[in-house]
């Protein structure tokens, strides 16, 4: 496993970072396709032994039983101090007034609520899951600050938003002299590069790590184009991210099986390959529900595309507009 600092901070991650929205009670929540506590403890094992050091969840999949799941499994297969634990507040946890957001009541109510069913008394890195715009940034990062100040979080990251969002949220933190946001968890992969045009680039100078989420594009990446999978099936929002270029989409994919039959390896491979050698990469957060994803995740460090297969990759996207966040 190789490792690297996270961003401009001196906390060392795993290059890959071991997604968790896969385990969680398939009963809670919106995730039918999670895995139980019996079926994901094996992966979350043998992500650890691999040397994943870095495991990122949220407070809102599978209605919080993901958490617990990896708590459990921290205790069970790992040292507390060798985890980068990462989790997320914003989304809905309950239903009334104050129950999702980024409020300073929410806020403080959901890392205390987070930290409880992770059994630990602090994360590594708590994440705003997306932007609030019925809150004030101000109050928000304020209420982070305070928060990383009273030892619940070491760090503080952001996922999908426009990148004068993150902009303004950085520059915001500066300013009041507050704790900054370390991290972005955006949406990047073979068939989604928008992040290409303003995010990563602000990031690259900033030295701000990014942590992209679904890099194998909710799986299409690693098979043929008209083959599904009963995730494909249920997955919601999966279905709402891979319907703009369906023509150009299916000659990256087409392209992704030609290099990985060349190689003689894995399409999730080549995939995962080419995401971690973008520079402005630093962990590409890899979801897994069989033990082969994890051993396809931890290979993929040791593929270095050359650059005409990368020309082939990247030569039939075009543009998309904005998906996985609005």
């Amino acid at each position: 496993m190789e490792y690297v600092k996270l961003g401009k901070t001196g906390l060392e991650v795993s290059r890959i970072c071991l997604g968790c929205m896969t385990y969680g009670d398939p009963n809670k929540g919106t995730h039918a396709w999670s895995l139980k506590e019996e079926d994901s403890r094996p992966l979350l094992r043998q992500a650890i032994e691999a040397g994943i050091n870095f495991l990122d969840t949220a407070n809102t999949y599978s209605n919080g039983s993901s958490e617990e799941i990896v708590g459990r499994a921290i205790k069970d297969f790992g040292r507390r101090e060798d985890i980068v634990l990462a989790t997320k507040v914003f989304n809905r946890m309950r239903p009334g007034p104050n129950g999702a957001g980024l409020s300073r009541k929410a806020i403080f109510d959901e890392i205390d609520n987070s930290l409880r069913r992770l059994g630990t008394d602090y994360v590594d890195l708590y994440q705003i899951h997306r932007w609030d715009y019925t809150t004030p940034i101000e109050e928000t990062l304020e209420a982070l600050h305070d928060v990383v100040k009273a030892g619940k979080a070491r760090y503080i990251g952001a996922s999908s938003m426009y990148s004068w969002q993150f902009a303004k949220a950085i520059y915001t933190s500066r300013l009041n002299g507050w704790t900054e946001f370390i991290s972005m968890q955006d949406h990047l992969n073979l068939l989604y590069r928008e992040e290409e045009r303003e995010m990563l680039p602000f990031c690259e100078d900033q030295k701000i790590a990014v942590i992209p989420w679904s890099p194998l594009a909710r799986g299409r990446l690693t098979r043929d184009w008209d083959e599904a999978t009963a995730r494909t099936q249920s997955d919601e929002f999966g279905k709402t991210l891979y319907t703009q270029a369906l023509e150009a989409d299916r000659k990256i994919v087409d392209a992704v099986g030609a290099i990985a039959k060349a190689r003689g390896i894995p399409r999730a491979q080549v995939a995962t390959a080419w995401i971690l050698q973008k520079s402005a990469v630093t962990a590409p957060i890899v979801g897994a529900s069989k033990p082969g994803h994890i051993t396809d995740a931890v290979a993929s460090l040791e593929v270095k595309l050359t650059p005409e297969e990368i020309e082939a990759l990247e030569s039939p996207y075009v543009p998309h507009g904005v998906a996985g966040f609005k």
